[in-house]
Parts: structure tokens; C-alpha cells; sequence
């Protein structure tokens, strides 16, 4: 140890022997610091560290409060560096203190106790042996019968913070701690027994076996009516501890428990019935699959205790009727008995929180739902004690969310496609059907005017804003669910919101201000304007004077119901609306002068006035104008951008205001940021179109500098947006934008045409261009063709699209037919077999021809086509797949001619057999559907013939084509498919599956009716003995989760077992490869267990209603900790997902998924193996599991998951911190 350090501990030690209290007192925090600052302070001498290690536990007996405290927190450093002897000194000294006779000693024993376990490092050496010292001791003290009641529940504490933090070093003591623990359940203390029960059910998981079971079989007969009260209520609240802290261990003993529980529950006393409710919810919410046989009993027992109320006379039948008494007999009822005597509102609470655990577990019994807990909930909705009202609430917007997501339920077909066409077969439907069954959706309805009836009586009484903010909120969720529902109390609900709004907006009342505003909103856009026109004129000053508050939200809020409003009553005309119109107009304005305007007030008054314009036209077009100035002198120009855009496309205003608004979005343009340019070249196309008398000859030469520095390869987004424009202006103004391309941008344009950067959207605006150029001067033509092939032939190898030219030359002749001619017999010179053109010129050549054969009948060229078929053979791979785009593409022009040569070749050339085979795939890709019905028979045969093919690549050709064909006529194709599906050759199995995926892939639904009863025959090959077939067929299940997910919905109480199977890694496709001095480990399973998840997080997104959460998330979990980081990241996906549509499943198993969750969030282990490709995995692992962990944090609940919410206490402290804060 340094001289230094020496001298200054042998000074601190000096110091905390000063009589003088504050000297001992900052010798202790200067220790303390050093300690924090350096963990080695010690060295190796032990001298020293013994004698500060003595005088520190002196000094927690010290006289003075203040050192005592200090003291303690020194030891809780101390512990951490300390040796074993002297760590067992602590324990002696410590356990010693709190068995004495001194009480102050004994609290602060305690204290230090509590302090150095809490302290204790999780993994360090000294930590294991500390747990098998102070365990036994700490029983020990407890099983003295003159220990007293405080210092037991100090050590039961102790306890609980050992057998939480530090459980696998607790489960070989030398005397069980159930043994030691069990009789303190009958102490006469209260409290003790209290903290007994949350100590014994930490203390199950590291217990053994023995021990457990000796304790559960022991609980059954203290459930009796038989055994005393103190018994029973002990019990049941450990029976819901155990449920809390250690589920797993109660789920073989439940058949025996819950029954005990639910009769526990009816015996009419307050604490057993709320003990025995809370029992139950932990039950439910953390053994989901083993108490289903109970969850009829258990909503019976919860909807009668909701009910529970023997200090009200009334009549149950009334209960809704409850709040509805006059203030006079409220108080001659609270004469009769004291409210803080009454214990029977927690009883209502647990009960409501039962049911509420139970709704939120079981999507699957919405419909039971609805028909008997939703009139009970509705019947509680003016319970007398405010915290049991706001519960009912509460619940019910679990129920109303629970059919918000699992609209299509296993109790109800409403989600089939099958009975009904849906717009987007992509998305469950969540909207009401018309359908004789009863579904969530027609309960609901029915139930309609009771809710919002009962509802409304409770927001029209005198409660506290808080309380009426959660009301409203009900409402909203209620109407987000039921659009439309409240026609009838349309009156009384927009009076309640007039009164709300009425009041003056303070620090209490604007959370329930924003809240209405929310609420009416949603109101007038689900509602006909009939039913709340006659409310407006005591509404509308209200909407005014929140529109003017000073309070961001207020404002904002407002300005979104003006907007809702405008849309629910347009067209507006100036004799029905000029009034309010014009105030909203005015406030608009207003807001958008200001430069000191809340940035979200100002997005909503600029969407508020683009619906201004759109709804009341007439009325906003006599006045000011001066909207459009404030609008353009805005920081903000995303917001202006998108206004101008939405009045451009469908008002008519003049083209002094479209020239004006060019003007100003080229100059955004200039400034904007990327996502600002994309808007803002939206807007531009569509102010372009909204010339009434033409676009002025000035316009094209004022925009297209503007849109020039944008026609490049550094933002294929961009280049798509600005070739769209200069489209539009060829189109609408083609002889003045014509001569600015021709001599500023074509020859930059050719080389964008070569460029293997441009695809996709960029790709398609090219064609588009030079279709539209080649329409505004037919004479360009001649020039066009020949710069793109010089341009093609000048640019480096490698750094070119051939296909891009020819997809660009085929543009230019579809759009003047009349030079077809030339250029086939240009192109087609190089293609003969006397030709010596170079290859690249050749490729070009094929392409183009391919082109243009695909719209121009070439059967008078013949010998292109049999010239074309020759490159079959060549030696370059470029030529072959060129001249087989070719050929197939051709074949289009004239199929009758040409299709029987390449289905030839297919069935007799076995070089040229694959080629010809991506040639028919041209054919079935790009051929009309009339075309393809035409010519699906000849193709069928030869298609199969080729499927049993050892090669994948031509396995896989065939089976797009074969996909491709089914969907021309099923009716004939599919039997054929299904009769192949069980075929001893693997390689047509997988064919056969692989066709049914491309199938799939079609998204209309006209042969949804033959396919419907096959697909589960075909989907049921994912248990199939090849690899392959069994990784296609999860790859079309996939494909039928995302495009037609209504087709499977009803089959996956059969699929999904098959699919959580595939799942699970399996040690026989594991096989260790040696690559030099390396050993390297293959899983050949990896493929098809990926695509299984892949299925799962598909199936999560498209058919979550007619899943099994509970089971689904243990396969997630599985997945956590699989060896692939690809799983990982998919796991971590459905971990996000999870959260958001079924938080309480998840939320109950937190600490399941965070050891493995831990692992990924440390990143990559460095060794000297480690590749920058290793890092940069462990990288994105880290980010996804960082993503995954900021969602679950949300829906954490205190207590429930210690170990999830210490983990995420450690991320945020940890250097991933700041980047975990972002995300949440």
C-alpha cells in the first residue's frame, strides 16, 4: 500500500475516535468517498484494514444518530472490499447487535444488515460465502421465541433481500428455510406474519422439492371453513404470494388451491374476500394456462363481490342508481356509519381487479365477456366510493381495448374473410360486421345505450376532475370501438363537454381540458352532423376560447376538433357557417403571425386551415387572404408545404395564387432538408397541374434549375421526385421545357440511364421521362437511342445497366411506334451469328429487342428470335440470362409462334433447359391474364416434368411459373397441386410447396373459395422430413400470414403446434466442419427455424386474434436464447410487438425474458479471434435488445418483476444510458 494511503487511513481512523461528533461524522463520509473512489484502497494489508473495519462498527453504536447512519453506509461500501474474516466479522458484530436488548441497536443492526445485503456485489467471490454465513444466522435468530416481533421483521426483510438478489447461493443451507419460516405463520403479531408470507414465497424457488410440496399439502385444509379466520386470510395471501414470486411451483397443487380460494372468497368477511380476490388475480395474470379450468368460477365469484356492499340498503338491482341521490340523503347515509370504518370497498376493488386481470388474459372469451361481466361493470359504474368507480372505469377500458385488438376472437367468424370482402386482407379487420352470430362488435352495440347512459349520469354529478377526465377517456376509448354509438345522448354528452370546457383552464384542469378536446373530436368525426348541429351554438364559444388559451395542448387540441368538425359538416356555404368560420379563421391567422407560436399549435392551426379551405371554400375565399403570407413566412415549411399541396389538388383558386405558391416552394427547395424537398417536389407537381389557363412560358425555365441539383445518383428518392416533375412539365408545357432539357440536363440524363443505381421508383419516373420527351418533339427520337448506347459503350465496365438502357430505349419506342422498325433492325444486326460486335454491345442489343418484343409482333424477324435462342450457349453468364429475357419476351409479341419453341427446348434440350425455363418465366411474368389462360395448359406438363431436378435454381423457376399459372384457373390447377403433395420425390414436394407460395403472393381473392379448403393440407408440409420442403413450406405459411391471413386463421389451433415445433433447435442438424486448423459448427436446422419465426412475428401482425398469447410468448422467450443472432433480433421484434398489444401477458414475465436479454444488451465478447463483422453484429444484437428492453420498461409494474426492473435501473446508469433515454 502506498505511504499515502497509509497515512491517510491511520488519519481517518484518528478522527472517528475525536469525541467530537462532526469529526467522526465526516471521517466516516471521507471513508466512505475514498472507498467509492478506489476499491483497493487496502492493498494487501490487512492491519490496517482490520483496524478501520473495528472502529467503523464501533462507532455503530455511537450516541449521535447522525455518525450511526454514516457508519452504515460505510459498511455497505466496506463489504465490498473486505476479506472473508473480516466480512465475517461484519456478520457476527452486526447479527449480534440486533439480537441484543438495546432497541436502538437492535433498529440500527438492522439498518446496517439491510444496507450491506443490499450492497453486496451480484457476482463478486465474497458474495456466496457472505450468503452462507449471514443465512443461517439470520434463521437462526428467527427461530429463537425470544426474538421480538420488530426485530423479526427487520431479519424477515433481511431475508427477502437475500433470497431475491442472491437465490442460487441459497439452496444448499444445512436447515431448510421453509422449516424455519412455516411456524411464524401463526404469530400473534400481525405484521409479522405479514412479512413472513412475502418472505416464505421468496424464499420456494431455491427450497427443495421435499420442502415445497410438504408446504403446499399443508395449505389446502387452512382453507376450510373449519379453520380459523386468522388461518384462512394467512393463507390466502400466501397462496398469492407464492403465485407472485414463485408460479411455477404452486401450478400442480392448483386443482386443490383455487377451489379453497373461490368458497375462501364467499364467506362474508371483508379481509378474507380481499385477500382471497388478490389471490386469485396474481393466479390468473401468472399461471394463464394452468387455471383455465377455473376461469368460469373465478369471473362468477369476481362479478358477485363487485356487488359487495353490506353497509348500502339499496337494492342490487339498482346499484347504477347508487351516486344518483340527493346531497341531503348522501349525508344522512354517512350518519348511519363512518366511511373509515368502511372496509368493504377494497373488497369491490379487488373483485374489479380480478375480473380486469382475467379480461386482459383471454381474448379468446370476449363474447363471454360481453354477455356477463360488461352489464355488471356497467352496473358498477356509479359506485359510491371513488377509487372502486374509477377501477370499473378502468377495467371496462380493458375490456373495450381487448376488442379493439382481437376484434375476430376464436368465439366469432367476424374477422373471416371467408363470409365478407375486405379492402386489405393485410390488416385484421377491427370494424363492426352485419352478422346473425353474436360477435364482440353486435354485444357491444346492444349494449350501446345502457353504457353510455349509466356513464353520462356519472359525468353530469359533482365529481373531482380527475375522476371526470377518466370518464371522458372511457367514452373516447368507447367510441374509437364503436364509432357512431352516442347519436342518441348526443345532446346530454356535448352539454357535459360544454361545462368542462367552461371551466377556466388552471394546472389541475388541463390535462382534463386536453382530454375533452380529444374526445370531441373524435366525436364529430364519427357521428352525422343531425345529431349535434342543434348543440353547436352553446359549443362553439367554448371551442373558441380554447382555440385563443395560452396553454400549447389546450390550443392545439382545439384546432383538431375545428378540423374534425369542418370535415363532419362539409361543404360549409356562407349562409350556414360564415359566422364561426370566419372566428376560426381568425384565430387561424392569428396563430400563424406569431413567431412565438408552440410549434404543434402551429402544425394544427395550418392543418386547420387547409380544411378551412377544403370545407368552407365559399366562406374563406371573401376574406383576407392574408392566411397564405403568414402561412409562407413560417419557420416551419413542412407544414405550409403540405397545406398548399391538399388546397392545390382540390380547390380551384387562380393561377396568380399557383404562381406565387411555385415561386416560394423553389425556394424551399433551397433551404428544406431532405424530407422537406419530398414534399415540397409533391407540391410542385401537383401547383403544376393546377393551372387553369396553362403553365406560363416562363415557368419551365424558372423551375428546372431548382430541380437540377437533385437529378443524381446520391438520392434515388429525390431523382424519382424530380423527374417527375420535369414529366409533368413536358407534359403540360413540352416546346419551352423541351429546349432546356435537350440543352442542359439530357446528356446527365443518359447517364443516369446507365448508372445499376437506379431502380424502383427512380427506375419507373426515367421511363417516364423519356416516354413524355420522345411525345413532346417526335424528332428527338433519332438522337435519343443513339446517346443512350454511346453513353453505355463510354462508361467503364462494371459501372453500367444495360438493362436500365434498354428499359429506356423501349420506353422511347412505345411512345413512337413508327421508328419500331429501325430500331429492331438496328439492334438485331448485332446479334447475328456473322457478327463481331463486342459483348457489352451485344447484351444491349438482347435487352432491347427483349424490350421492345414484349408490345411489337416480330414473327416477320424470325431469325431474331432463333438468333436470340443461339446465346443459350454462349460462355459469358451476361449474354445467357440476356438472351433469355429475350427470348421469353419476344415470345410475348407472338405467342402463338413462339411459345412452342421454348417449351421444346424445355422438354428436349437439357442445356439449354434451365435458360429456357427463365425464358417461360419471362413469359408467365409479363403476358397479359387472357394471354396466360390461353397458353397455362401447354405450360403445365413441361413445367412438373422439370420440377424433380436435383438443382434448387430450376426447381425454383418453375415452381414461380407454376405459382403464376395456378392463379389463371384454379379451379383445374390446385387439385393438380394437391395430388402431388405427398409424391416420394422431395424435389417435387418442394416444388409443389414452393408454387402454392408464389400463389400466395397474389392478393386478390377471387379463387380464395377453392383454395380455403386446401390450405391446410399444404401448409401441414412444414412437418416434412426434407429440410427443404420444410423451409418452403414455413416460407408459404408466411406468405399466407401476410397476404391472406383470413384463409388460416380458423387452422391454427392445428398449425401452430407444427410451427412452435420447428422452433426448437435440434442437436442432430448439428455437425462440426474443420476448415484448416479450425473447427467450425453448421446447424442445418438454422434455415427453417428462422423462417418459423419469421412466420411467428407475421402471424403476430395478421391473425393475433385466434392466438394463444400465453403459449406464444414462451416460444419468444425460447427464442431469446438461441444461438443465432438473427432469432434474436426477430425475438426482440415480437418482444416490441408483445408490449404494445398484450402488455399485462407480458408484464407478468419480465424476469423470465431478462437473463437473456442481460447477455444480448452486453454486446459482443472481444477475444483475439474477433472480426470487425463480429463487432458490428454484436452491435445491431445490442440495439435490437436495447429497442426490445425501452418497450417492456414501459409496462413494467412495480414489484412484479424485481429482476427485470434492476436491470433496467443498470442500463440506464450504464454507458448504453443516454441511448436507452432516446428511445423511451
Amino acid at each position: 500500500m502506498a505511504p499515502g494511503k497509509v497515512y491517510l487511513l491511520n488519519s481517518l481512523t484518528e478522527k472517528m475516535q475525536s469525541p467530537d461528533s462532526d469529526f467522526r461524522y465526516m471521517a466516516l463520509n471521507d471513508l466512505a468517498n475514498e472507498i467509492a473512489q478506489d476499491q483497493a484502497i487496502f492493498g494487501s494489508d490487512e492491519t490496517i484494514e482490520a483496524k478501520v473495519l473495528n472502529q467503523v462498527l464501533k462507532l455503530v453504536e455511537d450516541k449521535i444518530s447522525e455518525v450511526k447512519n454514516q457508519a452504515v453506509k460505510c459498511l455497505g461500501q466496506l463489504i465490498k472490499i473486505v476479506r472473508e474474516n473480516q466480512m465475517n466479522i461484519i456478520v457476527d458484530k452486526l447479527i449480534e447487535y440486533s439480537g441484543g436488548k438495546d432497541e436502538e441497536l437492535r433498529d440500527i443492526a438492522g439498518l446496517a444488515l439491510k444496507t450491506v445485503t443490499t450492497e453486496l456485489p451480484q457476482d463478486a467471490k465474497i458474495t456466496q460465502k457472505a450468503c452462507a454465513k449471514l443465512t443461517p444466522k439470520l434463521l437462526l435468530q428467527l427461530k429463537n421465541p425470544s426474538t421480538p416481533p420488530e426485530t423479526a421483521i427487520d431479519t424477515l426483510s433481511i431475508l427477502s433481500i437475500l433470497a431475491t438478489r442472491f437465490a442460487p447461493y441459497l439452496a444448499d443451507l444445512d436447515q431448510p428455510p421453509l422449516d424455519i419460516l412455516s411456524p411464524l405463520l401463526n404469530h400473534p403479531r400481525p405484521a409479522v406474519r405479514k412479512r413472513v408470507i412475502l418472505t416464505l414465497a421468496q424464499f420456494l424457488p431455491p427450497s427443495s422439492p421435499r420442502a415445497v410440496t410438504t408446504l403446499l399439502k399443508s395449505l389446502p385444509p387452512l382453507l376450510a371453513a373449519s379453520a380459523t379466520l386468522d388461518q384462512q386470510r394467512t393463507t390466502v395471501q400466501l397462496l398469492g404470494a407464492i403465485a407472485r414470486y414463485a408460479p411455477n411451483k404452486l401450478e400442480s397443487t392448483l386443482n386443490e388451491i383455487v377451489p379453497g380460494i373461490i368458497n375462501a372468497a364467499g364467506r362474508g368477511d371483508a379481509e378474507l374476500s380481499e385477500g382471497a380476490l388478490q389471490a386469485l388475480e396474481t393466479i390468473v395474470l401468472k399461471c394463464p394456462t394452468e387455471v383455465t379450468p377455473f376461469v368460469a368460477p373465478i369471473i362468477t365469484v369476481g362479478s358477485e363481490l363487485i356487488k359487495y356492499d353490506p353497509n348500502y340498503a339499496g337494492d342490487d338491482d339498482d346499484d347504477e342508481e347508487m351516486n344518483d341521490a340527493d346531497e341531503d340523503e348522501d349525508e344522512e347515509l354517512q350518519d348511519e356509519y363512518s366511511d373509515d370504518e368502511d372496509t368493504s370497498y377494497k373488497v369491490r376493488r379487488s373483485a374489479t381487479k380480478l375480473l380486469s386481470a382475467v379480461i386482459s388474459t383471454r381474448p379468446a372469451l370476449l363474447v363471454t365477456f360481453l354477455r356477463s361481466v360488461s352489464p355488471v361493470l356497467i352496473s358498477r359504474f356509479g359506485d359510491r366510493e371513488e377509487s372502486v368507480r374509477l377501477e370499473v372505469w378502468s377495467t371496462y377500458g380493458v375490456l373495450l381495448k381487448q376488442i379493439e385488438v382481437y376484434g375476430g376472437s376464436p368465439q366469432t367468424r367476424e374477422a373471416s374473410g371467408l363470409k365478407r370482402k375486405r379492402e386489405d386482407s393485410n390488416v385484421e379487420s377491427r370494424s363492426p360486421s352485419s352478422t346473425d352470430e353474436e360477435t364482440p362488435y353486435s354485444l357491444l352495440r346492444g349494449q350501446a345505450p345502457t353504457f353510455v347512459k349509466t356513464l353520462l349520469k356519472q359525468l353530469q354529478a359533482k365529481i373531482p376532475p380527475p375522476a371526470l377526465q377518466a370518464g371522458i377517456s372511457l367514452l373516447h376509448s368507447f367510441l374509437t370501438v364503436l364509432p357512431g354509438s352516442m347519436a342518441a345522448s348526443s345532446s346530454t354528452v356535448l352539454s357535459i363537454v360544454s361545462s368542462v370546457l367552461a371551466q377556466p383552464t388552471t394546472t389541475t384542469t388541463s390535462t382534463l381540458h386536453t382530454t375533452t378536446l380529444t374526445f370531441v373530436a373524435r366525436f364529430f368525426s364519427t357521428h352525422q352532423p343531425a345529431t349535434f348541429t342543434a348543440s353547436l351554438p352553446n359549443l362553439l364559444p367554448r371551442l373558441l376560447t380554447s382555440a385563443g388559451d395560452k396553454h400549447p395542448r389546450i390550443a392545439s387540441e382545439s384546432f383538431r376538433v375545428f378540423s374534425a368538425l369542418l370535415n363532419a359538416l362539409k361543404p360549409i356555404g356562407v349562409s350556414t357557417g360564415a359566422g364561426w368560420v370566419e372566428s376560426v379563421y381568425d384565430e387561424v391567422v392569428r396563430r400563424l403571425e406569431r413567431t412565438d407560436t408552440d410549434a404543434d399549435v402551429r402544425a394544427r392551426a395550418e392543418e386547420c386551415l387547409a380544411d378551412l379551405w377544403l370545407c368552407a371554400t365559399d366562406v374563406v375565399r371573401r376574406l383576407s387572404g392574408k392566411e397564405w403570407e403568414a402561412l409562407m413566412k413560417g419557420a416551419r415549411t413542412e407544414g405550409a408545404v403540405q397545406v398548399i399541396e391538399r388546397v392545390a389538388k382540390e380547390v380551384v383558386i387562380s393561377d396568380k395564387w399557383v404562381g406565387e405558391c411555385i415561386e416560394w416552394v423553389c425556394g424551399v427547395l433551397r433551404k428544406s432538408g431532405r424530407g422537406g424537398r419530398v414534399d415540397a417536389f409533391k407540391c410542385l407537381e401537383v401547383l403544376l397541374r393546377g393551372y387553369k389557363a396553362g403553365v406560363p412560358h416562363s415557368d419551365a425555365e424558372h423551375i428546372i434549375p431548382h430541380i437540377t441539383p437533385y437529378i443524381t445518383t446520391s438520392d434515388l428518392s429525390l431523382l424519382a421526385h424530380s423527374l417527375s416533375v420535369l414529366t409533368v412539365l413536358l407534359q403540360l408545357s413540352p416546346k419551352e421545357t423541351f429546349e432546356i432539357v435537350e440543352r442542359d440536363l439530357l446528356s446527365n440524363i443518359y447517364i443516369l440511364a446507365c448508372s445499376p443505381l437506379v431502380s424502383g421508383a427512380a427506375l419507373d419516373a426515367l421511363l417516364s421521362f423519356f416516354y413524355h420527351l420522345v411525345q413532346a418533339d417526335g424528332q428527338i427520337t433519332t438522337h435519343v437511342i443513339p446517346g443512350l448506347r454511346l453513353t453505355l459503350e463510354n462508361t467503364k465496365a462494371g459501372q453500367v445497366s444495360p438493362a436500365n438502357v434498354g428499359k429506356c430505349i423501349g420506353a422511347v419506342v412505345r411512345s413512337q411506334n413508327s421508328i419500331a422498325a429501325g430500331a429492331i433492325a438496328e439492334f438485331s444486326k448485332y446479334i447475328q451469328p456473322s457478327s463481331k460486335a463486342s459483348e457489352a454491345k451485344t447484351v444491349l442489343s438482347l435487352l432491347t429487342l427483349g424490350e421492345i418484343g414484349r408490345f411489337i409482333d416480330m414473327s416477320p424477324q424470325a431469325d431474331i428470335f432463333t438468333n436470340s435462342l443461339e446465346f443459350f450457349l454462349a460462355d459469358s453468364e451476361e449474354l445467357r440470362s440476356a438472351a433469355a429475357f429475350a427470348v421469353g419476351n419476344i415470345a410475348i409479341g407472338n405467342i402463338h409462334q413462339f411459345l412452342p419453341v421454348i417449351i421444346q427446348q424445355v422438354q428436349s434440350n437439357d442445356e439449354k433447359r434451365l435458360l429456357s425455363l427463365h425464358a417461360l418465366k419471362e413469359v408467365v411474368t409479363h403476358c397479359s391474364h387472357g394471354q396466360l389462360e390461353g397458353v397455362a395448359g401447354a405450360l403445365w406438363s413441361p413445367l412438373f416434368e422439370n420440377s424433380n431436378n436435383s438443382e434448387e435454381s430450376t426447381r425454383n423457376v418453375a415452381a414461380a411459373c407454376l405459382g403464376k399459372l395456378t392463379t389463371t384457373n384454379p379451379s383445374a390447377y390446385l387439385p393438380q397441386l394437391q395430388a402431388r403433395l405427398r409424391d416420394p420425390s422431395p424435389a417435387i414436394r418442394a416444388t409443389v410447396v414452393s408454387a402454392i407460395r408464389y400463389t400466395l403472393a397474389d392478393t386478390t381473392q377471387s379463387y380464395d373459395d377453392l383454395l380455403s379448403p386446401l390450405i391446410i393440407e399444404f401448409l401441414t408440409l412444414v412437418q416434412d422430413t426434407d429440410l427443404t420442403v420444410k423451409r418452403l413450406a414455413l416460407s408459404s405459411l408466411n406468405a399466407a400470414a401476410r397476404n391472406k391471413p383470413h384463409l388460416i386463421r380458423d387452422h391454427l389451433v392445428t398449425i401452430m403446434p407444427l410451427l412452435y415445433a420447428e422452433t426448437a433447435v435440434r442437436p442432430d442438424l448439428i455437425r462440426i466442419v474443420e476448415m484448416g486448423p479450425w473447427k467450425h459448427k453448421v446447424d442445418d436446422g438454422l434455415e427453417a427455424r428462422k423462417s418459423a419465426y419469421e412466420t411467428m412475428y407475421t402471424i403476430l401482425d395478421t391473425c393475433i386474434s385466434k392466438v394463444d398469447l400465453h403459449e406464444f410468448f414462451t416460444h419468444v422467450l425460447r427464442g431469446l436464447s438461441d444461438s443465432a443472432d438473427e432469432i434474436k433480433v426477430l425475438c426482440h421484434m415480437m418482444l416490441f410487438r408483445l408490449s404494445q398489444v398484450a402488455p399485462t401477458t407480458v408484464s407478468q414475465r419480465l424476469d423470465d425474458a431478462s437473463p437473456d436479454l442481460e447477455e444480448s444488451v452486453k454486446g459482443a465478447a472481444v477475444t483475439k479471434d474477433t472480426v470487425k463483422q463480429d463487432l458490428e453484429r454484436g452491435a445491431e444484437l445490442q440495439r435490437s435488445a436495447l429497442r426490445a428492453v425501452a418497450a417492456l420498461s414501459k409496462i413494467s409494474s412495480p414489484a412484479v418483476s424485481p429482476r427485470f426492473d434492476n436491470f433496467v435501473i443498470q442500463v440506464e446508469k450504464g454507458a448504453l444510458g443516454a441511448e436507452f433515454r432516446e428511445l423511451l
